[in-house]
């Protein structure tokens, strides 16, 4: 650590030199990737969540046609991390400093090693390798030498919906739990690796070995420095929108996921960048499980239409969609329907709540329940949670809620989700309010109908799936579009207020509210006097006790300021003060610890 210190310093009071200090240290710091360092655990489990690991595994790198990183998988298998080896090799210079795609890398961004994969060069859970990589117009993106299209690589469901939390050297993986990733994070380090390729020159030797081969044509090298280029102009450009704009820093385990696919289709894609809105509500990602069977989705109970919804994210995460080009087919795009009708029939299961299940308080792994405790829980879920969370989901007592509607035409029961006001549950209204009142524009040849964010969303993701529909050989009939659609319509509200859910196998989904601002269990049942104002996200050990991830500090973490707009820890308070925010009376320490063994046991 001391050489690679002085290194640096070596190479800032070069830079300072010819540059000038401020540009130095600002070099530096859009180059100095700062990523946490986690122990070595000695064991990765499954819990059982009633879905194979056959399927889990299919489910971890299903193609959705997402390209998330601008670049082919051919380049992202190719590159290395973003640090200067200090090691001097006698024939080509700087030493190689280890594969970015390598999993204990990615690690540390908050990616999850797929050690269930046969292949031990598998790639995180979340990554997916894809279809023809295309340009800009339409073309395949092509290997200078070889003339060869290459692939596409973007990241799937699983990447943020795919949780973990470590408990005394054991990692346990929660399908379908909030992952604890920083997106931002990744992005610049596939950037800086990009940059450092296409400038050190030892480092492009290596890299174009690996795409190019041994016998690689000076044309072909020159070729391959050009969509080097053309790549790092991308990121230039991104990272502009992002300076221009602003916005709350989203962290770990946290995205701004509706702004983001906004911004995606609505600036990047229809290349305006006007359309383009700081990242103002980053929300923690939510939990999947049972989520098919709830007529609204989304923290604030937006989407109805399970195709919609998956089809919109796919497209959030870089999916190729055409909406300037009219010759090549308007709404074209890479999404793959297929897949994301698979992934839904995957977490749905074939009857209520019976795909991917909810996880179980693991007692093998973590302090075994106390039953007595949570007996007296019990009692306080039913007087003081239960009127809005329902009672326990394996309860016949939930089976019969009058919130269960009759069935449809497909013979579904849904579970109707209740939407609570913002003036009443007093959390950070920045969500919802963000959806209402953001405004678009976009071409009369679109033919959105909409000004309105959310109508035009669900508009323009329509429009993109019926494309596929009709693109297919002969068209998908009517019925079979209603079936893979999920059997709803295609219905957006954008309500100020937030959607309550069960609370089965919440204990493994830190941290709370829908923007991640308190950090535990026992904070949210815990007056807003007594959260934590800040703390850090980025640690995963488990505390069982307090029911969530540890706050310690942790170098290159994400300290989480609630003061910040989007951020605010207030709200869902059990306090006997009477005002907006407050949904219950204090509860004394001794309830809070058993609501909190009892909510072990759901």
């Amino acid at each position: 650590m001391k050489r690679k210190v002085l290194f640096i310093a070596g190479a800032l009071a070069a830079i300072a030199a010819a540059w000038g200090a401020n540009k130095a240290y600002g070099l530096y710091q859009a180059l100095y990737v700062r990523l946490p360092e986690y122990p070595a655990v000695k064991k990765t489990v499954w819990l059982d969540q009633n879905v194979s690991k056959e399927r889990l595994g299919w489910f971890y790198h299903a193609d959705q046609g997402t390209r998330t990183f601008g670049i082919p998988y051919e380049w992202f298998v190719a590159l290395e991390q973003p640090e200067v080896s200090l090691r001097l090799l006698p024939t080509v210079g700087l030493a190689a400093t280890g594969a970015f795609s390598d999993p204990d890398y990615l690690n540390r961004y908050g990616f999850i090693a797929d050690t269930m994969a046969p292949d031990s060069k598998a790639l995180p859970i979340g990554f997916a390798r894809g279809g023809p990589m295309l340009l800009d117009s339409g073309e395949p993106w092509l290997n200078p030498q070889t003339r060869q299209a290459m692939t596409g690589i973007g990241l799937t469901c699983a990447a943020c919906h795919t949780g973990r939390f470590t408990y005394k050297g054991t990692t346990v993986v929660v399908d379908g739990g909030g992952a604890l990733t920083d997106l931002t994070k990744l992005k610049q380090g596939l950037g800086v690796s990009l940059l450092l390729t296409r400038k050190l020159p030892a480092r492009f030797n290596r890299f174009a070995y690996r795409i190019l081969g041994a016998e690689a044509t000076a044309e072909a090298r020159a070729a391959l420095q050009s969509q080097l280029d053309q790549a790092l102009q991308g990121y230039g450009r991104a990272k502009d929108l992002e300076d221009k704009v602003g916005g709350t820093y989203e962290g770990f385990g946290r995205l701004d996921a509706l702004n983001r696919i906004g911004n995606q289709v609505f600036a990047l894609d229809q290349n305006n960048t006007q359309n383009y809105a700081a990242h103002s509500a980053p929300v923690h990602y939510p939990r999947i499980w049972d989520a098919p069977w709830f007529t609204w989705v989304q923290y604030n109970g937006s989407i109805m239409q399970p195709m919609v919804r998956n089809a919109g994210e796919a497209l959030g995460v870089s999916a190729e969609l055409n909406l300037t080009e009219a010759k090549r087919g308007l709404f074209a795009s890479s999404v793959q329907v297929k897949t994301l009708q698979e992934i839904e029939k995957m977490l749905a299961g074939n009857k209520i709540f019976d795909g991917l299940t909810s996880p179980r308080w693991p007692e093998n792994i973590l302090p075994p329940i106390d039953k007595e405790l949570a007996a007296k829980g019990a009692t306080l879920y039913r007087d003081i949670c239960q009127g809005c969370h329902l009672p326990p989901t394996t309860s016949q007592e939930f089976l019969e809620s009058k919130r269960w509607l009759p069935p449809n035409q497909a013979g579904q029961r849904l579970l109707d989700v209740e939407v609570v006001d913002i003036k009443h549950v007093g959390t950070d209204p920045a969500q919802a309010e963000g959806m209402r009142n953001r405004k678009i524009a976009a071409p009369a040849s679109l033919g959105l109908g909409s000004e309105e964010f959310g109508p035009a969303l669900g508009a323009l993701v329509e429009k993109t799936v019926n494309f596929w529909f009709d693109a297919q050989t002969p068209p998908v009939p009517a019925p079979e579009r209603d079936r893979i659609n999920g059997n709803r319509p295609n219905l957006l509200q954008t309500p100020l207020g937030y959607k309550v859910r069960p609370l089965n196998g919440v204990w493994a989904t830190p941290p709370y509210l829908h923007n991640g601002a308190v950090p535990t269990i026992e904070a949210l049942l815990s007056p807003v006097s007594e959260r934590p104002a800040k703390f850090t996200l980025g640690n995963r050990e488990y505390d069982p006790v307090k029911l969530g991830y540890r706050t310690d500090d942790l170098v290159n973490g994400f300290v989480f300021d609630t003061s910040l707009p989007g951020n605010s820890n207030h709200g869902h308070e059990f306090s006997d003060d009477k005002r907006a925010g407050v949904i219950g009376r204090k509860l004394s320490p001794d309830e809070r610890k058993a609501l909190i063994e009892y909510i072990k046991t759901l």
